[in-house]
Order: structure tokens, then sequence, then C-alpha cells
């Protein structure tokens, strides 16, 4: 059970639930951006899981210049020097064709450590294809709601990927629940990731001035008995498969 995760307090749930490995991000809130090298630095005090850092410059699509490309390639290079255990990326063509040479050199200058390819793999536009290639790039995982908004509504393409997959590992991601775990587990699928997250409400301010995209008095935070419940289910349900 993978965590994705934005904040030392998530991370701390995360890491009491019983999380088996963090990605970690900035702003979630975009989908996920780079970690700053002082977060990876404080989670490690606590944390005995894998560390996986989020390796994206921006929000928005996948597309990215060469320049980009250069100041994701540092960060990398940066956070492999802070000792992370594994890096999650992506990269697409204005077509939406896996971005092999952005890629390739995200693969060589993480190597020997492994990469995720994130979920810019739903937005590919033939996902066995792509599947194939990542596999051939030397990718690790990839994280895929299959092709839809959610694990749930794309469990018919997951439980294709997972059949035909050949070293790659099949990891459903996006709306994983404690009400839906079960049924996204029956794709064959042996990894699996969650935010698992909560509300959690924010010190008032009594200017009610706000900053950035964030208009309610709310953050969103892991739950550390949320975690430890899909951690169970897993254990459970893939035991008896």
């Amino acid at each position: 059970m993978e965590i994705c995760i934005d904040s030392i307090e998530s991370a701390r749930n995360a890491v009491d639930g019983g999380a088996s490995r963090l990605e970690v991000c900035s702003a979630l809130s975009e989908g996920g951006l780079t970690p700053s090298p002082g977060l990876i630095n404080q989670i490690q005090t606590f944390a005995t899981i894998p560390l996986y850092a989020m390796i994206r410059v921006r929000s928005g699509d996948f597309v990215y210049s060469t320049e980009e490309i250069n100041a994701m390639e540092l960060d990398l290079k940066i956070l492999k020097d802070h000792r992370v255990d594994g890096f999650v990326f992506g990269a697409l063509t204005p077509d939406d064709e896996i971005d092999v040479a952005a890629c390739k050199r995200i693969l060589a200058a993480a190597h020997p450590l492994p990469v995720t390819f994130h979920r810019a793999f739903d937005l590919t536009t033939y996902p066995l294809k792509s599947m194939d290639l990542l596999d051939d790039l030397g990718f690790a995982r990839i994280l895929t709601s299959g092709q839809r908004s959610s694990a749930a509504e794309g469990l018919e393409l997951i439980r294709t990927l997972v059949l035909r997959t050949r070293k790659l590992t099949i990891m459903p991601g996006a709306g994983i629940t404690r009400d839906n775990i079960r049924e996204i587990i029956k794709s064959g699928a042996k990894e699996f990731h969650a935010s698992a997250k909560k509300k959690k409400m924010t010190a008032r301010n009594a200017n009610r001035i706000r900053m950035g995209a964030n208009e309610d008095d709310f953050v969103n935070v892991t739950d550390k008995e949320l975690v430890r419940e899909l951690v169970e289910i897993v254990k459970k349900e893939c035991a008896t498969s």
C-alpha cells in the first residue's frame, strides 16, 4: 500500500498506519509536484519505509520543454543525493505518446534507483503499446487509473494490463477507498496507491484573507486509521487470492 503525501503530518500518519511506501510530493492539490530536500530529510528522521520522490516541475500537462527536463533532471540528482529510494515521473509528446527521449534522460539520472511512470500513462492513446514501451525503457511500475477518472471506473483496462505485463508492476491508483479496494484487488494487482486523506480545519484568519487557491478553512491530510484499514484489507485479500 503506497500512500502519496505532501506534508510531514501526512507522512507520519501514513507511516503509523502501516503504509509500505510513500510517494513524497509537494502540492497534491496540483496533482503532486517535486518535494523539497528539506521535506525529504525530515520524513527520513522517522520513516523506515521506502520514499519515492515525485519529479514534476509544474502543474498542468506532461509535455515538457528541454529547459523543464533540465530542471527535473537536476532536481532528481539533488534528491538522489538525499538518499531517496526511487522516483515518480512521466512525460508525453504533444500527440499523447511516451516522450522516449525525456524518459531516457530521467531513467539514466535515476539509475540504479527504480522509477514509476505516473498517471500521465492514463492520457496515452494506446495503453498496451505504451506499457510495452515503458517496460522496454526500464521503468519499474506504472501508476494508473485504467485511463478513467478513478481506478474503480478503469478496472477493465487495469485487469488487461495486469494480465499482459511482462516485468512492469501495474499499480492501480486514484479514488481508492475502503469501499472499493476489494473489487480493485480482484484485478490481480499486488500494489495499490492512495492518498487516504481527510479534511482538517486550518487556523482561522480574522481578516479572512485568502492565500492561493484554497477557498475554505480546511486542508487535506492523510488519515492514519484509513491507511491502517486499507493495509489490512490488502493483506487479507491478497493472501487469500
